[in-house]
């Protein structure tokens, strides 16, 4: 099966897109976009990939679902595109980011920039029906994170995990902790954030990690 993505990840993938789960997802996710309204725009599904390549990978940061909301899902956890306004979670990410690193509370809520330094934005379902949160959980897509997870887990060292509140802990799982550094916190929701998202510092300890390997930080 031929998939549009980027060809690191998709030399890294390539079992996955013969399995029967995949050819599954794939018809659910054509209809799906044929006959409903969903998020993201089908050009967008793998972006989290396109901007990361599997080599340039150093920080995983894993999401649950797509945005609901119309322009809002492009791709990446937690980013919207530029222009639309932030969701509460980003807010509150932005705000302990400014808490953190001093770094100003950005304007735009596009996070492509991260991604673009080897921050891989992954949600765990790559796509949603418009205003139905969740509404394409348990149709394959986490089986196919999962195996993305996985891989760099087995084939990388050194990353580091990102991962805020229960959903995205259950992931940690099938990450090896001997290899890689570990970030948890709740979720930066309004419902959580306060419950230790804030204060948490994940990207001054993201940094002061990268940095004692020697490798780049990253410009929040």
């Amino acid at each position: 099966m031929d998939v549009k993505i980027e060809p690191s990840w998709k030399e890294v993938l390539k079992e996955e897109f013969d399995k029967s789960y995949f050819k599954n997802l794939v018809e659910f996710v054509r209809l799906e976009y044929q006959s409903q309204k969903v998020y993201p725009p089908g050009k967008l599904i793998f972006s989290a990939f396109d901007h990361t390549p599997f080599d340039k990978v150093k920080v995983v940061l894993i999401g649950q679902d797509p945005y609901h909301g119309a322009g809002q899902a492009h791709g990446l956890s937690f980013s919207v595109p530029e222009g639309i306004a932030q969701p509460p979670s980003l807010k509150n990410i932005f705000k302990e980011l400014n808490t953190d690193l001093g770094i100003p509370i950005a304007k735009s809520g596009n996070l492509e920039r991260w991604a673009d330094q080897g921050v891989l934005l992954l949600n765990a379902t790559l796509t949603v029906r418009a205003s139905q949160a969740g509404s394409h959980q348990k149709k394959g897509w986490e089986e196919f994170t999962d195996a993305a997870i996985r891989k760099l887990s087995e084939q990388k060292e050194n990353l580091v995990f990102i991962l805020w509140g229960a959903y995205a802990q259950k992931k940690g799982s099938i990450i090896d902790t001997e290899k890689h550094f570990i970030i948890k916190s709740p979720h930066p929701s309004p419902f959580s954030a306060y419950n230790g998202f804030f204060g948490s510092k994940p990207f001054s300890r993201t940094n002061a990690h990268l940095k004692s390997l020697g490798k780049e930080e990253i410009n929040w």
